[in-house]
């Protein structure tokens, strides 16, 4: 398992934000979960991505576990800090 702390970069991680979030989370292999204020939510639906409310410099740990867990944690915290959105 491999855990990333990112602050989002995102006005809020709403829609179409998720969606692409969700995109890329579903181009890995690896369970990926998405943590804020104690609340861990499933990165690959966009309804749980939306469920955390995250926005604009708010602590998201991206956490990763599965075959290609370093690639997918690093792909989706750069995603949550903005970098390549």
């Amino acid at each position: 398992m491999v855990e990333r702390d990112a602050v989002v970069g995102h006005e809020k991680l709403h829609a179409r934000p998720a969606a692409l979030l969700v995109q890329r989370a579903k181009q890995f292999s690896s369970e990926m979960k998405l943590e804020k204020d104690g609340t861990t939510v499933n990165a690959k639906s966009p309804m749980g991505v939306m469920r955390l409310g995250a926005g604009r410099g708010d602590a998201v740990r991206v956490i990763a576990e599965g075959p290609d867990e370093e690639e997918a944690a690093d792909a989706l915290a750069a995603y949550v800090a903005g970098e390549g959105s």
